[in-house]
């Protein structure tokens, strides 16, 4: 790491604006200001990028990548197209995605400094109430974004802290891939992880305290069981406690009333984010540390901002990203305020399954199975091409969409723009697709467009 750049001149110089987390919601934020001319201090105790770059979104794309190659590799096989399937070396896995991680570090933190901002690295900083405090010495500032991040959700019960229980933080010492794995959680990161570990050749078995996948559309929620079909997915089954024994854990389940013990070589708690707020002091926060924002990301106290995932839910990289913008903007004097109206997400299995809706209980769905194209061809035989869904109003007016394709979050941060700035099915009668693809929201809006005229008219 190079030399921290507050050893190179006073603390107390004063600084216009001072951001206290290197994340997604801080290093955009600090950009920003930074471009418009603002004197910014960006306060970073590990390395820049946050929980996205070193232990979330970008982890997750390496491991996935390796799943998918895995499983289309066992598809050609299947088919009779290749005669051999490849071994998955775990230790190597892990030491090249590191140094892919270290490369996106240098590159994120050049385009920090490029911007004019200046990063303050190796010291944990901390929010007295009035202003950044890094090590003794404190930072004056006319503004303040706090954007200190998360860490992963660890439930209270006995053993939780057992050898062989990880964290996606923690994850990355893993010596060998365990032949029994239970993942711990219900959501999306469960869900992912799920999906890694078992294309990897681990038996994997997923405890979901309530239902699986329970806040996504049902679309996506039956094919992402569909995609997870060689995993054990207990629902309504929580983790009571953990216990070691010589190389194995015993897990305690608590299923309907009763207690049931499962072995397993390894656990991997997966069941969320909760805000990392001990640092902070002086604004309001919630009884879960969730630092409490207005719509223009301010807290309580003048000048003070936070963004990303202090804030609390929904925990994604691009809402981070936007709440920093959002903040920044406000520092400069626009009136920004955010506007959550039309949310993209996306679960990464073999396929994306993509999705985003604006809450409508009127809207009608129309659902397609996917086209064959890049990355789905060889799934045709299976019948498994994905699927494109789109729910749309009378007035063709569309309140959401999802798209289960390679493609499908690509597709999913579109069509999420065209709805926030209200575009209907019937907009779509012009649009000229590329061919191939595996996109088959287009051609649902075209058909919704068709036969909403044809009523209109009869």
């Amino acid at each position: 790491m190079s030399t921290p750049s507050y050893m190179h001149r006073p603390l107390r110089e004063a600084c216009m604006v001072v951001i206290l987390g290197g994340g997604p919601a801080g290093r955009i934020a600090s950009i920003r200001l930074a471009s418009a001319g603002k004197d910014v201090t960006l306060v970073e105790y590990g390395t820049i990028g946050g929980q996205c770059l070193h232990y979330g979104c970008m982890p997750v794309c390496a491991l996935n990548d390796v799943a998918r190659f895995l499983q289309t590799a066992g598809t050609y096989r299947t088919l009779g197209i290749t005669d051999s399937v490849s071994e998955i070396n775990f230790p190597a896995l892990l030491r090249e995605m590191q140094q892919v991680q270290k490369t996106i570090t240098s590159v994120l933190d050049r385009e920090t400094r490029d911007a004019g901002v200046r990063i303050l690295y190796g010291n944990e900083g901390r929010f007295d109430g009035k202003q950044v405090v890094v090590g003794n010495e404190a930072l004056p500032a006319e503004a303040v974004i706090l954007a200190t991040g998360s860490r992963p959700n660890v439930p209270d019960i006995p053993g939780i802290e057992s050898p062989g229980v990880f964290t996606p933080h923690t994850l990355w010492h893993i010596d060998h891939l365990p032949k029994e794995l239970v993942i711990v959680g219900g959501g999306v990161m469960a869900a992912e992880f799920a999906y890694i570990f078992s294309r990897f050749g681990c038996r994997v078995t997923v405890l979901s305290r309530s239902s699986f996948l329970k806040t996504v559309d049902e679309h996506i929620r039956k094919r992402a069981i569909r995609e997870l079909a060689g995993v054990a997915i207990r629902e309504q089954a929580g983790l009571v406690s953990v216990e070691r024994k010589g190389e194995k854990l015993h897990l305690t389940i608590r299923d309907e009333g009763n207690d049931t013990i499962l072995e397993c070589d390894a656990a991997l708690l997966a069941a969320g984010l909760v805000p990392r707020s001990e640092m902070i002091a002086g604004v309001e926060k919630r009884p879960n540390g969730e630092v409490v924002v207005d719509d223009r990301m301010q807290t309580n106290l003048p000048g003070v901002y936070a963004c990303g995932d202090v804030t609390g839910p929904p925990f994604l990289t691009p809402v981070a990203r936007y709440q920093g913008i959002v903040a920044a903007d406000n520092i400069l004097g626009k009136d920004r305020r955010r506007d959550y109206s039309a949310v993209p997400q996306a679960i990464n299995l073999g396929y994306e399954l993509a999705f985003c809706s604006d809450g409508s209980r009127t809207a009608k769905p129309l659902v397609i199975p996917g086209p064959a194209g890049p990355g789905t061809f060889w799934s045709v035989p299976a019948s498994d091409t994905g699927l494109a869904k789109i729910m749309v109003e009378a007035d063709g007016s569309i309140s959401g969409i999802c798209s289960v394709s390679p493609g499908g979050g690509l597709i999913a941060g579109y069509m999420a723009f065209l709805m926030k700035h209200h575009f209907s099915v019937h907009d779509f009668e012009d649009f000229i697709e590329v061919h191939p693809s595996t996109d088959g929201v287009y051609g649902l809006a075209k058909y919704a467009s068709e036969i909403l005229r044809k009523r209109k008219d009869s």
